[in-house]
């Protein structure tokens, strides 16, 4: 009871405050997203707490990120560990976590710590949860209800004594439904749950990103910052980016490895935006289906052209691109509305 009402007061102080109390320690994630802001507020409220924290989000939005945030703010003397736990089966779950005594198996040759114990006094961080076979999830459901775990081939019991945080991109409402994921881990490691926003809705951090992953790449490649055309920024604005940060990032450092001098070309960014839409599943939902009366196919046409005019910033080449057309045609098509335009006044 004492724990949560000083978690409850923590809360309560950091949601009626505007300003960070540690905004350095997210000085690293690139963003003004007022979503992610909320983020750095909640993360530091409930800094201190000893339960644990599940973060969701798509893949690439950055989710190992806020965990080195969470490690950050605890002030931890010791580590932060981090294991993806997707392509573990159970033997090597428990070995990995909990450790072996010499013995405990064939070839076990001498003693070795778990990352548990690694991570002693700092914080464990355990990626892709969701993909955590059920004989697993019940070990580790049992480390965070008891608070301890055994080394294989011992019986002497050793303290939890990380903070733990999880992640995954799945669905994990949906995977309790389906059977794949326990109900009672579920609810265990959602006390403290924090979800990551795809990059499609922080459109406002696509100029600063850009920018970032530029100076980055030019350093690492040894090269000068090249100059983005201002077409980039609106080709960019356009695009849904499934793979988020991560796929932002590796497309504008192949731009740069590619860039010899003066303004960066579109090109690197044209082909791999073109690749991605034609790889994407069509949407299998009508959107026409649910209206009570159907527009004409001319009013379609003009709602559709005026999205993809609105996407690209005005852009014809780029709201041609997006319609699969060509920048002629879309041309003609605006020169024809305006010159009906023109009739009807």
């Amino acid at each position: 009871m004492v724990e949560l009402q000083r978690e409850n007061r923590q809360l309560s102080r950091h949601m009626l405050k505007c300003e960070l109390e540690h905004p350095e320690i997210f000085d690293k994630i690139v963003t003004r997203n007022p979503k992610m802001q909320a983020v750095f507020s909640y993360l530091e409220s409930i800094a201190g707490s000893r339960h644990p924290i599940l973060i969701l989000g798509e893949s690439g939005v950055g989710k190992e990120q806020i965990a080195h945030g969470i490690h950050q703010l605890e002030n931890n003397e010791g580590s932060l560990v981090s294991v993806n736990v997707a392509g573990l089966d159970d033997n090597a779950f428990t070995d990995t976590l909990f450790g072996h005594q010499k013995g405990a198996f064939t070839g076990a040759e001498r003693s070795r710590s778990g990352l548990i114990e690694q991570a002693a006094g700092g914080t464990l961080f355990l990626d892709e949860i969701g993909d955590l076979s059920l004989a697993s999830q019940v070990k580790l459901l049992r480390l965070l209800q008891e608070g301890e775990y055994y080394r294989l081939g011992s019986d002497t019991p050793s303290q939890l004594r990380a903070r733990i945080i999880c992640a995954t991109h799945k669905n994990l409402n949906e995977a309790v439904t389906q059977g794949a994921f326990r109900k009672d881990l579920y609810y265990r490691l959602n006390t403290h749950m924090v979800r990551l926003p795809p990059l499609r809705e922080r459109r406002e951090d696509l100029p600063l990103l850009l920018e970032y992953f530029l100076e980055t790449s030019a350093e690492e490649l040894g090269k000068p910052v090249p100059t983005p055309p201002r077409e980039l920024a609106a080709l960019l604005n356009s695009y849904s980016f499934p793979g988020n940060l991560r796929e932002l990032k590796m497309m504008v450092h192949d731009a740069v490895s590619r860039h010899s001098g003066g303004v960066l070309s579109m090109s690197p960014f044209i082909e791999r935006i073109g690749e991605s839409r034609e790889q994407l599943v069509p949407v299998a939902d009508n959107p026409f289906i649910a209206m009570c009366e159907l527009p004409t196919i001319s009013a379609s046409t003009e709602l559709l052209v005026d999205a993809a005019l609105g996407r690209a910033a005005d852009n014809q080449s780029l709201a041609a691109r997006l319609l699969g057309i060509s920048q002629p045609a879309l041309s003609k098509r605006l020169k024809q509305r305006r010159q009906t335009d023109d009739k009807g006044v």
